[in-house]
C-alpha cells in the first residue's frame, strides 16, 4: 500500500493526508463503537475535485473507500475498510445558496443539519428531517441512511426532501441527478441514491427542500402505568384521524437517564411517557389539542401535560433528543437497535421486549418514534464483564428478528451498516438479494464504495 499512500501525497499537503495512527485513532468507528478498523488513510476533503480525485486513485488501484461525515452512524456504517481510504467531508461545511422562493437550500455534505434550518429562520423555513443527532450529525450522513426524526411521522424521512445531487460515483465520474423540484421526470434516482449507504459513491452537493415553519405548536406529555398502554394510547391518537408532527415513548429508564442528564420534568414514578406535539395555524392547533386530550383520557393515562411556553416546549423535547447520550449515566455501555414495527403491533412488540429483556437477564432502555413504529431499544451492558457484549448481542438479534416476525423491518433511519447485514436475507427472498447485488455491482463493479456494508462482497 506504500505506492497508494505516495500517489495521495502527491494530491494533498501533510495536514489534509493523515496516516499516522494517533491521527486515524477517531476515524476508526462510528456512533456504534463495537466494529473498528484503522484505515490506511484519512484524506480532509475541501472541494469537490478533491473528492474527484481522490475516488479517481481509489478506482485505479482497486482501493476501497468510504465517506464520512461526523461520524454519527449507529450501525457501523461508516466505519472504515481496512486497508481502505477514509474521504472525511467536514470541510465542505458551506451553505451555497438558499432560495426563500423556491424554498430550497443547496448545500454541501459537510454541513449540519440543524444549520439548515438556522439558515432558513429568516425567511420562515426550515429543514424537516431532525435525527436525535441533528446538531452534529451531516446532511451527507442524512442522505446516506434515509435519516427520519421525531417529526417524520407527519413529514417524511430524508428521502422526501432531497430534491437533487450532485454525486461522484464510484469510478470518479461526476453525475447530476434530480434538480430544484418536487416534479421530475423518468426514474427516480434521487430516490434511489438516497439511502444506498454509499455504495453508490460521495454525494458532493445537495438540494433539500424547505417548508414553512408552523405558526404554532401544542406539546403534550403524558404519563403511563405501563408500556404497553402508553403503546396502545398511539394506535388510538392515529384511529381518531389525528396526525401529529411527532409522537415519542420513553420507558421508564429512559425517563431516569434523562431526568438526570437535563431535568427535563418527566415524571420519575411513570412506568412511560408518551409525548405528542401538534402544529399548524393557531386555530387549528387549537381545535386538534382539544381532540387530542379527550382521546388519551381515554387511555387511562396517570397524567397529562401541555407544555406552556416555547421554553418548556424545547425542554420536554430536548429530554427526548438527549436520550440516547443520557443513557451513559446508567450504563457504561449500550447497543441501539432500529427496528420497525406496524403500528398495531407496536403494544405486542414492547411486552415482547420486556418478555425477552428478562429471559436474557439483559436491561433495555426504550425510547422510539411511536409515530411509525421505530423501535430504539437501548440494550445495556458493561463491557468490562466477561459474556456482557455477547448477552446483549442475542438480546439484540431476538429483538430484530421480533420485527421481522411481526411484519416490520430490521432498520428505520440508522441503516443496515456492518451490524444488520446478516438480517436482509431473513428479510429478503434470494431473488431480491441477487437484484440488489446485480444493481450495486452495475454502478460499482470493484465494489470499492464503503465494501462490506450492508450487502456482503461477493466473492
Amino acid at each position: 500500500m506504500t505506492d497508494v499512500l505516495t500517489a495521495l501525497a502527491r494530491l494533498y499537503p501533510p495536514d489534509r493526508l493523515l496516516t499516522r495512527a494517533a491521527s486515524l485513532a477517531s476515524y476508526e468507528s462510528d456512533g456504534l463503537t463495537a466494529f473498528r478498523t484503522r484505515p490506511l488513510a484519512v484524506v480532509l476533503a475541501e472541494s469537490t475535485q478533491d473528492v474527484v480525485n481522490t475516488v479517481r486513485l481509489c478506482h485505479a488501484r482497486g482501493v476501497p473507500f468510504v465517506a464520512r461525515g461526523s461520524g454519527t452512524s449507529l450501525s457501523g456504517g461508516s466505519v472504515p475498510i481496512e486497508d481502505g481510504v477514509v474521504i472525511a467531508l467536514n470541510r465542505m461545511n458551506r451553505i451555497l445558496r438558499v432560495d426563500p422562493v423556491d424554498r430550497i437550500a443547496v448545500v454541501q455534505p459537510g454541513v449540519i443539519n440543524l444549520d439548515i434550518s438556522v439558515a432558513g429562520e429568516p425567511h420562515g423555513l426550515y429543514y424537516a428531517p431532525d435525527p436525535s443527532s441533528q446538531s452534529v450529525c451531516t446532511i451527507g450522513g442524512n442522505v446516506a441512511f434515509n435519516s427520519g426524526g421525531a417529526h417524520c411521522f407527519r413529514h417524511g424521512m430524508t428521502a422526501n426532501h432531497v430534491l437533487g445531487l450532485e454525486v461522484v460515483l464510484p469510478d470518479g465520474e461526476v453525475v447530476r441527478l434530480g434538480g430544484d423540484s418536487v416534479e421530475d421526470v423518468g426514474p427516480d434516482l434521487t430516490g434511489l441514491f438516497v439511502g444506498s449507504e454509499g455504495l453508490f459513491g460521495v454525494a458532493v452537493e445537495i438540494t433539500v427542500r424547505l417548508i414553512p415553519r408552523p405558526e404554532a405548536y401544542r406539546t403534550v406529555l403524558a404519563s403511563y402505568a405501563s408500556l404497553q398502554a402508553a403503546g396502545d394510547a398511539v394506535t388510538r391518537i392515529i384511529a381518531a384521524g389525528l396526525l401529529p408532527g411527532a409522537m415519542e415513548i420513553m420507558d421508564r429508564l429512559a425517563i431516569e437517564a434523562a431526568e438526570a442528564a437535563v431535568h427535563a420534568g418527566y415524571p420519575r414514578d411513570a412506568a412511560a411517557v408518551l409525548l405528542v406535539e401538534l402544529e399548524g395555524e393557531q386555530a387549528q392547533a387549537d381545535a386538534e389539542l382539544a381532540r387530542l386530550r379527550a382521546v388519551l383520557e381515554q387511555s387511562e393515562p396517570t397524567d397529562i401535560r401541555v407544555a406552556q411556553n416555547a421554553d418548556e416546549r424545547a425542554l420536554l423535547w430536548k429530554g427526548r433528543k438527549c436520550a440516547f447520550s443520557a443513557v451513559g449515566r446508567i450504563s457504561p455501555d449500550f447497543i441501539v437497535q432500529d427496528g420497525v414495527v406496524p403500528r398495531t403491533k407496536l403494544g405486542d412488540a414492547l411486552v415482547a421486549i420486556e418478555q425477552l429483556s428478562a429471559q436474557h437477564g439483559v436491561r433495555v432502555a426504550n425510547v422510539f418514534h411511536a409515530g411509525d413504529g421505530n423501535l430504539h431499544p437501548l440494550i445495556l451492558y458493561d463491557g468490562r464483564e466477561p459474556g456482557a457484549l455477547e448477552r446483549a448481542e442475542a438480546l439484540a438479534t431476538d429483538i430484530l428478528r421480533l420485527c421481522i416476525r411481526l411484519g416490520g423491518s430490521i432498520t428505520g433511519e440508522h441503516g443496515v451498516g456492518l451490524e444488520k447485514r446478516a438480517f436482509l436475507p431473513e428479510m429478503y427472498s434470494p431473488e431480491d438479494m441477487a437484484f440488489m447485488q446485480r444493481l450495486r455491482s452495475s454502478v460499482d463493479g470493484r465494489a470499492i464504495a464503503n465494501r462490506g456494508k450492508m450487502l456482503q462482497v461477493p466473492a
